[in-house]
């Protein structure tokens, strides 16, 4: 059975349940805005990254004439919102920076112009992507969504203090948890990660350990294995680094950075976008170790970063990344929204769009059918535009650089591969994941938040069915 006939009534239902609040996202709705007004909304929410999406509208519509309204939104409240709007009748005309679970969970309820999506990459050119990047946002024969960019997670680390006390770098479950129990104490916790539940930074920093495990949210035959072995053995590393060596309470990703950049932290697991910041490019979020008021780049010299770590029953080291694309909603300008999405994605506004922060946006668009790799040369040379501005190349060495580049490209994720993307973009909207993790620092056992994640997880599936 397709995804749009096992989703067709599960849609319904929602829209039906969320038709009230939906009321609550008319200002801010899309198809029909004034006087052929694109609405776009955009997941890049931060002040900087909002004002470079507005300079790149502005001269699209210098360029053709049409107006355009970029609206920001959070993350962790797209959920909600994008079904809200879908209810009032009011979704927006294109969607930027949006992620994989959040594709999916838009194409299980039957709100993505499909045809739009594969008549911008059919005329900016298939083999001008990433195929990786492709791959996760097609289900069948239809294009979800225009991959842009992604981020690679990233676990850092104090390199001085790792080296100070004989330990090898954090890239395997052992070796993580030998450091946090180590270099933990009264100044310095071991681990910082976030924990909070309904978080999607709680449920990324879980899925990285877990893939590099082995643990799948299903196995070859769809069958929810949340609560597998190899996913007990995640559930437990992650209860004694929450509970053992981290801060008290649930941590979210704003305190987890915070201890990080104070240096009471030896470990932290960021996005990429952490980067900037730590090399003190912004102004609002500068490190503030005590070594770091007269010297703002210690933090980033002292520190290591892995991207690929290895459990006990993974088969090899593996990364974990997110992709963020352009979505075109249904019930929109259709021809007007592609238009902007091409525009976009080509040489006037590409640049511009992954360039706002280098450090979480490398291109999975890699050039031009004349230039393919343009645009990967293009991102190499992009200085973090901050409030300092500075190539990430100055700050950090080469190989930092070549794991980003290679984090977009190959990298796992759980039940994409498995070809769930659509029981994943469901999870979106309760992520029992976050959940069960959170219920680790009340005292719960493995088995039971596992057992919970994974009944969580079959429901919802079932709700598919």
């Amino acid at each position: 059975m397709s995804l749009r006939s096992r989703v067709r009534v599960r849609a319904a239902a929602v829209v039906s349940t969320l038709a009230t609040a939906g009321a609550t996202l008319i200002g801010c709705g899309g198809a029909g805005g004034p006087d052929g007004e694109l609405v776009v909304w955009s997941l890049e929410n931060l002040t900087d990254r909002v004002r470079a999406t507005e300079q790149a509208a502005a001269r699209f519509t210098e360029d053709t004439g049409i107006p355009v309204r970029i609206v920001a939104i959070d993350e962790n409240q797209f959920s909600q919102t994008i079904m809200s709007a879908a209810a009032a009748g009011r979704l927006p005309d294109v969607i930027g920076a949006l992620p994989l679970t959040a594709v999916w969970q838009m194409a299980g309820n039957e709100l993505l112009d499909t045809g739009a999506h594969q008549a911008v990459v059919d005329a900016l050119g298939v083999g001008t992507f990433s195929p990786r990047a492709l791959e996760l946002t097609r289900d069948g024969d239809r294009q979800l969504a225009v991959p842009s960019d992604g981020w690679t997670q990233v676990l850092v680390y104090r390199a001085d203090l790792f080296a100070a006390a004989g330990l090898a770098p954090p890239d395997t479950y052992d070796r993580i948890l030998r450091a946090a129990e180590t270099l933990h104490g009264p100044d310095l916790v071991g681990m910082s990660m976030a924990t909070v539940a309904g978080d999607a930074a709680t449920a990324q920093a879980f899925e990285t350990l877990a893939v590099a495990n082995g643990c799948q949210l299903v196995d070859g035959a769809g069958e929810v294995t949340v609560d597998a072995p190899a996913c007990r053995e995640t559930f437990e590393l992650v209860r004694q680094l929450a509970t053992r060596y981290s801060a008290p309470g649930a941590q979210d990703i704003e305190s987890i950075r915070a201890t990080y950049f104070a240096g009471r932290s030896a470990m932290v697991m960021w996005s990429s976008f952490l980067l900037d910041e730590l090399g003190g490019l912004r102004d609002d979020v500068l490190p503030t170790c005590p070594e770091c008021a007269e010297t703002p780049e210690f933090l980033a010299r002292n520190s290591g970063v892995v991207t690929a770590i290895q459990g006990p029953s993974g088969s090899a080291p593996v990364r974990y990344a997110e992709i963020t694309s352009w979505t075109i909603p249904v019930n929109g300008d259709g021809a007007q929204a592609q238009r902007f999405v091409e525009y976009m994605m080509g040489e006037r506004a590409y640049p511009a769009w992954f360039g706002m922060a280098p450090e979480g946006k490398v291109p999975v668009r890699t050039g031009t059918r004349d230039d393919p790799e343009l645009f990967s040369r293009i991102w190499a040379e992009s200085p973090a535009v901050v409030d300092t501005k500075r190539p990430l190349a100055e700050i950090y060495p080469p190989e930092v650089l070549a794991e980003m580049r290679a984090g977009v490209r190959e990298f796992h994720r759980w039940g994409f591969d498995q070809g769930q993307g659509a029981l994943v973009g469901a999870t979106l909207g309760e992520l029992p994941v976050p959940e069960a993790v959170n219920a680790l620092l009340s005292g719960s056992t493995v088995a039971e938040v596992a057992e919970e994640a994974a009944g969580d997880v079959r429901s919802i599936k079932t709700s598919l069915e």
